[in-house]
């Protein structure tokens, strides 16, 4: 088994610059995940995320600060099947063992893109402080197999394409953001429960579909 390696992806600016905006990154991650399951966490993300494309496979963490990343872990380590999770840095510094737990479930088909744009955006755009927390090294600390930082929408739509084919995870992509540039969608106000079971329909079919594909 080979070590597990930080690799830089793509070219551009520096790592504490931000690449591109939240909007493009999270279009990016729906466009390469195809209708792979995506655990979105809280705040501006989810409330991007459904107005750009909702769909039966996406599931958003409303006020569930700190959560997104165990719950795809462990959709992931019961189905055997990729699953994307996009992560922000507040929301990890808030749960840093989640990176503890997915690396040490390894090999699970997890792929964790975190959107790092150094301010908890929805509540005032206070500093989170991870522009002083290697977070690409930590992840590989933990255990992941591979970390990146992604420096173009190209470079991260690649990243997640070529992860979730070869479903060896988990894997750690880090997107430096920089505030959406365009106007952030209204809160996200359906039932949250009826999301909850649309999200757990989509996997139960997922799961239907792979059982007749073997038979």
């Amino acid at each position: 088994m080979s070590a597990p390696a930080s690799t830089p992806v793509g070219q551009g600016p520096s790592a504490r610059t931000p690449a591109f905006s939240k909007s493009a990154a999270i279009r990016a991650v729906i466009t390469a995940s195809a209708q792979a399951p995506i655990v979105f966490t809280t705040g501006y993300t989810c409330r991007i995320a459904r107005a750009i494309a909702d769909q039966p496979s996406h599931l958003y963490m409303v006020g569930s600060m700190g959560l997104a990343a165990p719950i795809a872990t462990g959709i992931a380590y019961v189905t055997g099947r990729p699953v994307v999770v996009v992560d922000g840095d507040g929301s990890l510094l808030m749960n840093p063992a989640a990176l503890v737990t997915a690396g040490s479930m390894a090999p699970v088909p997890l792929v964790h893109v975190l959107l790092d744009d150094g301010r908890y955006a929805s509540t005032g755009g206070q500093p989170t402080g991870a522009e002083r927390v290697d977070l690409c090294g930590f992840a590989l600390a933990c255990g992941y197999r591979t970390s990146a930082t992604a420096e173009s929408v190209l470079a991260a739509t690649t990243f997640i394409r070529r992860h979730l084919d070869t479903r060896l995870g988990p894997v750690f992509l880090r997107c430096p953001v920089s505030q959406s540039d365009e106007p952030v969608p209204g809160r996200i106000d359906p039932d949250l429960s009826e999301l909850a079971r649309r999200f757990s329909n989509h996997l139960r079919q997922r799961e239907a579909g792979r059982k007749r594909d073997r038979s």
